[in-house]
């Protein structure tokens, strides 16, 4: 059977910045007439937007068919060549890559006996590594000061500073060791939501209570660096998130963006941990109702300006599933409407194989149904259920037959729903999520669709909001109820207002 061919050289091009691109060329200059082939085959495959084997040897030998495996070396040469330029480019933009530089030339002129030269570039070494808390750098930087004194026998430097220099590289592994032990911290917290998102019956964050109640989370004194610091606060905030202590995740993840800005020149080489503190602040503040905090993140994230390629992405979808998600809940849905467009527009520029935009089209659909626009609400919600299914995607799958449901009521599809709502009810329990919540929600749609008149199903909409009240207190029926405002709709069809408008009077009465 033949092989397929690899796409992990169109992939890796594909994946390159336009800055990265750039580099590459320059980076492949000066190298001899046979290697500019590589470069014929970077820009051909740059130019593919579907991957075509085919179509690269013929651009590469025109009509002859290459000899043996002289294409699969090519690709794999290109390849190294490549990896190579973002090695470079990587070490000319990184603080570690200019400190790496500093210990090979170091190394260079210790072999040549240039023993004072060798202590300035130590001197530049040692400043960015502390300043930059990089402790596995600061440890090589150590043994360099002792072998540089063995080295030239220089028994009085190490008879004055060893004491100092042990004391040193001993606090410096103390950090090290406490670095790893908050970073492990975090990761068991991560890993233990993400294991009991799916898991609607358990209580939530009680699993957590006891990886936060440790002696490590005792308080932030125990964190023995900036870094660790970032990592107990990202740890705490996580916990007090899947617990539901709103306050405390509103608490730790403020405290947690003013650890991060009182040290600007560590945003200046990574982003990651500032656009995840904002997202979280920003999600705490609008569960507490101060709005002023949700505006002001959302303008902190419009002024970030991407470090790589991973932080575009990250800012793109932080920024606006955070927006779409506020204005929503405002029922500001025409304003939103309007910044569909522009997300769209942005969203084109970031490689679609790097970037998944699913998760917009649930917002989009809301969108379109507070704006009453049913048909482009059922066409977004068509193409997320379009989309390749996964295990994550488990409960969303359950909670949009409900809003399906509720579309086509408002779209009058009585015939059509009491398909609909057997299909949906067949789906929950092969899937074990018909819930209280979304029984009732099936029951009262039956009631509504068999009343004989307006004052009947009037009658029905006011017992299910009834119910809702006493539902919504249940364990998992947060999903569902964040997914899509039933409460709000419940309310426009008995006051006979639009969604939005419910939507805002309910806003306005959280707020009291």
């Amino acid at each position: 059977m033949a092989k397929t061919p690899s796409d992990k050289l169109y992939r890796l091009i594909h994946g390159l910045s336009p800055a990265e691109k750039r580099y590459f060329r320059i980076f492949i200059r000066g190298k001899t007439d046979r290697e500019s082939k590589y470069l014929q085959l970077f820009e051909a495959i740059d130019a593919q937007a579907v991957f075509d084997e085919t179509a690269l040897q013929t651009k590469i030998y025109k009509n002859r068919k290459p000899e043996g495996k002289k294409f699969s070396e090519l690709k794999g040469y290109l390849y190294d060549l490549v990896l190579k330029s973002l090695q470079n480019f990587d070490e000319n933009q990184s603080v570690e890559g200019r400190i790496s530089q500093y210990l090979l030339s170091l190394e260079a002129l210790n072999k040549r006996g240039h023993y004072a030269d060798c202590l300035d570039l130590l001197q530049k070494a040692e400043r960015l590594a502390v300043r930059y808390e990089l402790f596995s750098q600061q440890l090589e930087i150590l043994r360099w000061k002792k072998q540089i004194a063995y080295t030239r026998i220089d028994v009085d430097f190490l008879y004055k500073n060893l004491d100092q220099l042990n004391f040193e590289e001993n606090l410096v592994l103390e950090r090290l060791q406490n670095l790893a032990t908050y970073r492990q911290a975090f990761f068991e917290i991560y890993l233990s939501i993400k294991k009991d998102a799916q898991n609607r019956n358990e209580n939530p964050g009680g699993r957590l209570r006891e990886l936060i109640q440790s002696d490590l989370f005792e308080g932030i004194a125990s964190a023995k660096s900036h870094k660790a610091r970032v990592y107990y606060l990202r740890g705490l905030n996580l916990a007090h998130y899947a617990a539901l202590e709103y306050e405390a995740f509103y608490e730790s993840g403020k405290n947690l963006i003013a650890l991060l800005e009182s040290q600007p020149h560590f945003l200046e080489l990574s982003l990651s941990d500032y656009i995840a503190a904002l997202s979280n602040h920003l999600l705490a503040s609008g569960l507490l109702h101060k709005y002023e905090e949700v505006e002001e993140c959302l303008h902190k994230f419009r002024r970030l300006r991407p470090i790589t390629e991973d932080d575009r992405r990250k800012i793109h979808r932080q920024y606006y599933s955070s927006y779409f998600a506020f204005s929503i809940y405002m029922g500001k849905f025409e304003e939103a409407r309007l910044e569909i467009a522009r997300c769209q527009a942005d969203a084109a520029e970031i490689d679609p194989k790097t970037y998944e935009t699913t998760s917009f089209l649930l917002q989009f659909c809301i969108i379109a149904f507070g704006c009453n626009d049913y048909n482009a609400a059922l066409d977004y919600l068509n193409q997320w259920t379009a989309r390749p299914r996964t295990v994550e995607r488990e409960d969303l799958q359950s909670i949009l037959r409900v809003v399906a449901l509720i579309i086509h009521y408002e779209m009058q599809n009585w015939a059509l729903l009491e398909s609909l709502l057997r299909s949906a009810t067949r789906f929950m329990q092969k899937k074990n999520r018909l819930f209280d919540l979304e029984r009732r929600f099936m029951q009262f749609i039956q009631e509504s669709l068999r009343a004989p008149g307006n004052r009947e199903r009037q009658d029905a909409f006011r017992k299910m909001k009834a119910d809702l009240q006493t539902l919504a207190q249940q364990a998992g029926t947060r999903a569902l109820l964040q997914t899509f405002d039933l409460e709000a709709w419940l309310d426009a069809k008995i006051k006979g207002i639009s969604f939005s408008e419910a939507t805002r009077l309910k806003t306005m009465n959280d707020e009291r």
